[in-house]
């Protein structure tokens, strides 16, 4: 069978493992998903688009369901940024 790797940042990982252990399933099963949804909307202009921006921006930025990384805050006169858990994915599901 066929495989494709994807590599990804500590804190892309962190929050994919996080997600699959709450639905009961190994990360594998959120990246196969996250491809067949892609996949079903393959005809969608806007994500052709979207597809190879993601792709070159992917090394200098952490994509915003990541959780960050932490790292100089943007004014110099506050403290460092520390990390954190994602703001998409939450443990506990919504009311």
């Amino acid at each position: 069978m066929p495989t494709i790797k994807v590599h990804l940042e500590h804190a892309e990982y962190c929050v994919v493992e996080r997600y699959a252990a709450s639905l009961g399933v190994k990360p594998e099963a959120i990246a196969y998903c996250a491809l067949n949804r892609l996949m079903l909307d393959s005809r969608n202009p806007d994500l052709r688009a979207e597809i190879p921006q993601t792709w070159d921006g992917h090394r200098e930025n952490l994509p915003l369901w990541s959780d960050s990384a932490g790292g100089p805050h943007g004014y110099e006169s506050k403290p460092d940024e520390e990390p954190g858990p994602s703001r998409y994915f939450s443990d506990q599901p919504k009311p």
